[in-house]
């Protein structure tokens, strides 16, 4: 009775399922939008409620911005959310991160760093931690797959040539990109980054496998060691 009491006290034309039905679902606010797909709300808090909680519940993004960042377990925490809630919302989370990749592939040029740049930006900035990922490809820059090489600080120590080069010669690789995530949202390379890219560079040459770019993703933002000319310095 008290969530129909939560949703009986917003206008009927202004509640979420009537509003998207009358003005599409662009009309809509975040939290409105969140209400419809978890559907329900809890004793005592409506769904729109509940929508607003989830919507304020990262302590380093508000918003939408913050699903990718919650937990399943900080989700559970909250008041009106089960394992099935935290599920859906989660889900919604990777769901809107795959259409952003889907969308950025059609344009995917291997020749134009801000392409790749778009590819991966919402896979890579909504993490909390360093991820070290190489694009291997042919000799015509056509894509033979992609490697997680390393999760954790990017840096000349923790992450070797040998272990990016293994990568690359299991796909038969002439030519790799690598890309990864500042979580600060910065992508200003590091010294540890200019090392790693530096020894990575050498290293390729010396085997024929010839490293194309140094791609690093920061919060909608990104920086080419190609475009800045940083590879050509070595």
């Amino acid at each position: 009775m008290q969530e129909a009491t939560g949703i009986q006290g917003i206008p009927p034309m202004d509640r979420p399922y009537e509003k998207c039905r009358r003005l599409g679902p662009a009309a809509l606010t975040d939290a409105e939008l969140l209400a419809i797909l978890i559907r329900t709300g809890s004793q005592g808090i409506s769904s729109i409620s509940l929508a607003t909680k989830i919507l304020s519940l990262s302590k380093d993004k508000e918003g939408l911005l913050g699903i990718h960042q919650l937990s399943h377990e900080e989700l559970m925490d909250l008041k009106g959310v089960g394992p099935v809630k935290a599920l859906q919302i989660k889900c919604i989370g990777e769901l809107s991160k795959r259409i952003a990749s889907a969308a950025a592939k059609r344009g995917l040029s291997f020749r134009t760093p801000s392409t790749i740049a778009d590819y991966y930006m919402e896979q890579l900035r909504h993490e909390e931690q360093e991820l070290m990922v190489c694009m291997m490809l042919d000799t015509k820059n056509h894509l033979l797959g992609e490697e997680i090489i390393s999760k954790g600080t990017v840096n000349a120590s923790l992450v070797s040539p040998r272990e990016l080069f293994l990568a690359a010669l299991k796909f038969h690789a002439v030519n790799i990109i690598l890309i990864h995530n500042h979580p600060s949202g910065d992508p200003t390379p590091s010294e540890d980054d200019i090392l790693l890219t530096e020894k990575v560079r050498g290293a390729g040459e010396i085997i024929g496998i010839h490293l194309l770019d140094h791609i690093i993703i920061g919060d909608c933002q990104y920086i080419s060691f190609c475009e800045r000319d940083i590879l050509k310095k070595y």
